[in-house]
């Protein structure tokens, strides 16, 4: 019995050593498994490269400029007002619209004007048909040029003073013929004195005749003095008449220039006079910009010189311009001189009443470092701008200040120094230490 026991107790041990080392085996087999799965997973959990592209830090000249504030004004403003008295019968804009020069804005009621324009045409007629009267007295042509020889009444006179001077001439050869008979006693004296007699009474005839021809051509002057008169009052009815249409075209109230209309204070029915505003209008392009320059900064400041403008309501623009005047005087209270900076403003971005931030461009200037605007990103946590420098393929991150735009780049006050690589893509995905591929 004792032998049988151990017998089979040996048997159970031999089990279970065979079972242990089983154990062992799987255990050390599956632990170095788990090893090799942890050493790979490593791996694969490192992250692959960030693909960018890059660019230089850039050192460019900068111009030295006067900051300086001041409000937007119009061009021009105009408020218009008509010539004439009346009622307005027509309006053809309203806030807000844009009109080009020479557009209507109201119109009067010009049944008045109309009227006097029609009794003025209707006296030009009359006038005509009294010239054309006159005309027709002498025998001329209508506007036909005034020659006394040709009036029917001078020419009977010229052929009647013709006449007798003919005859003059004969009695004068009969009376010289008939005294030299009588010399030599061919002929009584009576019959002489018969002859001297008709030749006196030929040159009477002849000086009658030549007094009626003058008398002719002096009426014949008169009466084309009247046809001169006449036409005299033609031209004053149609001086009229150019009054009356002035009249009519002054009840169309038309924009003086191309503008915008920032106020019309009338309606149809409105009795208007010509001290009456109709409507207001600006011209906003150009627009001028009103700025106050320090004192120490006027004589940097120069006709012709280049500005640029922000405003709020553009941020990320700059508006470009020149300066336009300069006050000669100073404001002894601010110690500043106005000057004043056209500015192109060919969309209507800007408009009048805003408020500028402008840079006026003096002598002078230094270097500046630039890089593109894809490189910069804001940060909303902490408000500031940043961009990454890349470093033996690696993205380190900078805080930057930044200065004024231009063009396509920012100019870095702090942050960056020349020549430094700069991310410019993929740049909302880098963070400090990661790795990059160009």
């Amino acid at each position: 019995m004792v032998r049988h026991f151990s017998t089979r107790a040996v048997f159970r041990n031999r089990i279970t050593t065979s079972l242990l080392f089983t154990a062992l085996l799987t255990a050390a087999c599956s632990g170095d498994r788990a090893a090799d799965r942890r050493g790979n997973s490593n791996s694969e959990n490192e992250p692959p490269p960030i693909a960018i592209t890059t660019a230089k830090v850039e050192s460019r000249n900068v111009p030295a400029y006067i900051q300086a504030t001041g409000s937007l004004i119009a061009d021009e403003i105009s408020d218009v007002a008509p010539k004439v008295a009346g009622k307005v019968a027509n309006v053809s804009v309203d806030v807000g619209d844009f009109v080009t020069q020479g557009a209507m804005i109201i119109k009067v009621d010009d049944s008045d004007a109309r009227r006097q324009l029609a009794g003025a045409e209707a006296r030009v007629k009359q006038e005509i048909a009294a010239v054309r009267q006159a005309e027709a007295k002498l025998g001329l042509e209508p506007n036909g040029r005034f020659n006394a020889s040709r009036i029917p009444e001078v020419r009977a006179a010229g052929a009647a003073y013709e006449q007798a001077e003919a005859e003059l001439r004969q009695a004068q050869a009969n009376e010289e013929r008939y005294r030299d008979l009588v010399k030599t006693g061919d002929v009584a004296m009576a019959t002489y004195e018969q002859y001297r007699t008709a030749r006196d009474t030929a040159v009477t005839r002849v000086n009658s005749a030549r007094e009626q021809l003058e008398a002719a051509v002096n009426t014949a002057r008169q009466s084309n003095q009247a046809i001169a008169s006449a036409q005299a009052s033609v031209d004053a009815a149609r001086t009229e008449v150019g009054t009356a249409q002035q009249a009519v075209a002054d009840t169309v109230v038309r924009a003086p220039f191309s503008g915008f209309v920032s106020a019309r204070p009338v309606a149809v029915g409105e009795y208007v006079s010509s001290a009456s505003i109709v409507a207001t209008l600006l011209r906003s392009n150009p627009i001028k910009i009103q700025i106050q320059v320090a004192e120490a900064d006027v004589p940097s400041v120069m006709v012709g010189r280049g500005v640029s403008v922000q405003v709020d309501a553009y941020k990320e623009r700059n508006f470009a311009g020149v300066v336009t005047s300069i006050n000669p005087a100073v404001d002894p209270t601010s110690r500043s001189a106005v000057v004043e900076a056209s500015i192109e403003n060919s969309d209507n971005a800007l408009r009048s009443g805003m408020f500028g931030t402008a840079h006026i461009t003096k002598a002078g200037g230094g270097t500046g470092l630039f890089v593109p605007k894809s490189a910069i990103f804001s940060d909303p946590t902490t408000q500031s701008y940043r961009a990454f420098v890349i470093v033996d393929g690696v993205a380190k991150l900078k805080v930057l200040q930044l200065g004024p735009e231009e063009g396509d780049s920012y100019q870095v006050l702090t942050g960056l120094n020349a020549d430094e690589t700069v991310a410019t893509s993929n740049v909302a995905e880098l963070y400090e230490g990661a790795r990059v591929a160009v």
